[in-house]
């Protein structure tokens, strides 16, 4: 077949190389690409029941086409899927349909079904192949990217997991078109989360362009590569997020905390929206602590609420939690060290830094200020 022009980022890790393809028709040359990536090898699809039903069938064909064996294991679509159940049904699944070490685990989804898949992919066999179809906008730009994969516990989000790398992402723009309005503004809070980190110009570029990127074409291809060129050099400076990968949770600390209070209800808040109301939280607090400027901290609430995304804790439908229980939330964050929080900070728009050691007390103090709000 012909295939369609794309966009490249390489991730050059050394010995783990690999590349993130962006572009239109990548799910149609799926097979033929995946076979070349690993010749004669056998696919373990992990989808969910949304993605399958609109781009399973597109896959298989695919997969068919390039004669490749395939089997597919479909979970239930959301957050609650990323649990120690649904990692077990897939890891049987695969082993089920006599996949060996050589063999592919490909995940076509969001972030859940990539973190449930790649978790599958590093310990079934002790390590497999690892192919990411990301289907939603916030997998495409973030966690198909990078080999973080887990799964959440009763007592957080994503803290039983592993790091392990993917063979190749095919980000293909197309299916973004599938997303509910919704679900696509929640993947682009993690797009303007680049921007925030230590490149003001593309969150300017955002400011001005962001109409293009939600409405699809040459602006939204632009927005996809440059975060993910953004995280894959953060990713290859720091593999394992024992340095500056740690900026990448940006808004995170408080997101995470957000979403462990709601249970992981994704009819009251998906993990991008999170994402929003945490980037708007660290600028705020960042302010108060006399680090940033006001501002600034104005304008990346003003970006965010313009193209309808929520900035305040009591945005959060039906939220009724006090500051001990966010506090008490965020004390299971991956970043805490021997108990003291640790945030991801900023002096300004593309000015964030690392900020070990915050005090509870300023925490709870601007926790009680947000929660004042109306």
């Amino acid at each position: 077949m012909t295939l369609a022009p794309f966009e490249t980022v390489h991730v050059p890790l050394p010995g783990r190389a690999y590349d993130i393809l962006i572009g239109g028709g990548l799910l149609a040359s799926a097979g033929e690409r995946i076979a070349a990536l690993a010749p004669g090898a056998a696919c373990g699809v992990v989808t969910d029941t949304g993605v399958d039903a609109i781009h399973g069938p597109a896959l298989r064909a695919s997969l068919d086409a390039a004669g490749l064996r395939h089997e597919t294991i479909v979970v239930p679509a959301g957050e609650a899927s990323k649990s120690y159940d649904r990692l077990r049904e897939v890891c049987d699944g695969i082993l089920a349909a006599r996949l060996e070490r050589g063999d592919l685990v490909v995940a076509l989804g969001g972030g859940v079904v990539g973190d449930l898949a790649g978790f599958a992919a590093a310990v079934v066999r002790r390590g497999m192949l690892f192919v990411q179809i990301p289907a939603t906008l916030l997998a495409q730009v973030d966690s198909s990217v990078g080999g973080k994969t887990g799964i959440n516990s009763a007592h957080g989000k994503n803290l039983v997991g592993a790091f392990h790398q993917p063979g190749l992402v095919l980000a293909d723009v197309d299916v973004l078109d599938t997303l509910s309005p919704r679900e696509f503004k929640a993947g682009y809070a993690e797009v303007v989360k680049y921007g925030l980190i230590d490149d003001p110009a593309f969150f300017a570029w955002l400011e001005a362009h962001h109409r293009g990127v939600f409405a699809g074409g040459p602006d939204r291809v632009h927005a996809i590569r440059t975060s993910c060129a953004a995280k894959a050099a953060v990713v290859v400076r720091d593999e394992r997020e024992d340095g500056d990968r740690a900026l990448l949770n940006l808004g995170h600390t408080f997101a995470h905390a957000f979403e462990r209070i709601t249970a992981y209800d994704g009819s009251r808040l998906v993990h991008g929206e999170a994402v929003a109301i945490g980037l708007a939280c660290a600028f705020r607090f960042s302010a108060r602590l006399g680090l940033a400027d006001g501002q600034d901290a104005g304008r990346v609430e003003g970006h965010l609420r313009t193209v309808g995304l929520p900035t305040r804790i009591r945005d959060i439908p039906g939220w009724d939690a006090g500051g001990d229980a966010i506090l008490a939330a965020m004390a299971q964050d991956k970043k805490v060290k021997r108990g003291a929080l640790t945030f991801i900070l900023a002096r300004g728009i593309g000015r964030s830094f690392v900020a070990p050691g915050i005090d509870g007390q300023d925490v709870r103090a601007f926790l009680d200020a947000e929660l004042a709000l109306p």
